[in-house]
């Protein structure tokens, strides 16, 4: 998948662009002007290389793009790159990747 955004992470963070609709049970979508909420549910555009170890040897991420990740609510910091909000998180704000 290619980045189609030009930023690129560093250490372990990673840039995640919001998947902010939803859909019910019954398959009603409800669009992101509907929630408050902050959304939690992101697919990976860009992955840094991941942090350094006290060895001094790179820990790979678990990561990587095209990923959908749930992440902590309070984390990201929210950028505007390219006209396309963006979320920039830590790898360990990431609760899960969803298969």
């Amino acid at each position: 998948m290619a980045n189609t955004v030009k930023i690129q992470p560093t250490a372990d963070h990673i840039v995640v662009e919001a998947v902010s609709e939803e859909k019910t049970t019954s398959g009603i979508i409800i669009p992101d002007t509907a929630s408050k909420e902050k959304p939690q549910k992101g697919k990976v555009i860009a992955v840094g290389p991941g942090r350094m170890s006290e060895e001094n040897k790179r820990i790979p991420m678990e990561v990587k793009e095209g990923d959908i990740v749930l992440f902590t609510k309070y984390a990201p910091s929210e950028v505007k790159v390219d006209g396309k909000d963006l979320l920039v998180l830590n790898e360990s704000d990431i609760l899960a990747i969803l298969k």
